[in-house]
């Protein structure tokens, strides 16, 4: 037998797929439930490479209270670098959504599309991540951390001390992982 070829789904997943068996479960009401939310993440992963192209192009948007519009307009304005990597090791590295470093002053934005509640922790261990790839001290810098997220701002100042203890942590539990993948 000659099985018939799929070249364009390799590596894909279908929604009522075999890797996501766990719809086998659900009633019509789970189901519904669980595609708006795997809908809503799929046109969260499509407003974010729209934001990335409009700040790599310069491009603003419209001035509103709109999340997306005031994110993009912030990072161009602030002349910020979407989508960076900030890589310490291949167990502790992340993307930033937009950054920047001057002046010893560092910047890190964040647009969030749902409406579930988030943390600031996200971009704390952002900016921990930055510290220690540029091996920058966070207490000779000042940071400002904003998440754009339901027509509002959430800007914060975190302190030096927290940053310092997110790094050190990474530091510490990087080391820990290294070794268990040594005895494996």
């Amino acid at each position: 037998m000659k099985f018939n070829e799929h070249l364009d789904l390799i590596g894909l997943h279908a929604f009522l797929g075999a890797s996501r068996y766990h719809w086998i479960n659900y009633d019509e009401d789970k189901l519904v439930s669980v595609f708006k939310k795997y809908m809503s993440i799929q046109k969260g992963v499509e407003l974010h490479d729209f934001a990335y192209r409009c700040i790599k192009l310069g491009i603003k948007l419209p001035r509103n209270k709109k999340s997306l519009n005031q994110y993009v307009n912030d990072a161009i304005g602030y002349r910020m670098i979407p989508e960076q990597v900030l890589f310490y090791s291949e167990n502790s590295f992340g993307t930033a959504d937009a950054i920047s470093f001057k002046d010893n002053f560092l910047r890190i934005h964040d647009l969030k599309t749902g409406e579930t509640s988030v943390s600031i922790k996200q971009l704390e261990v952002y900016a921990g991540l930055f510290c220690l790839e540029y091996s920058i001290n966070p207490f000779n810098i000042s940071i400002e951390l904003r998440i754009y997220q339901m027509d509002d701002i959430l800007i914060h100042i975190p302190l030096q001390k927290d940053i310092q203890f997110i790094m050190d942590k990474i530091i510490f539990f990087d080391k820990k992982l290294e070794k268990l993948k040594m005895e494996e």
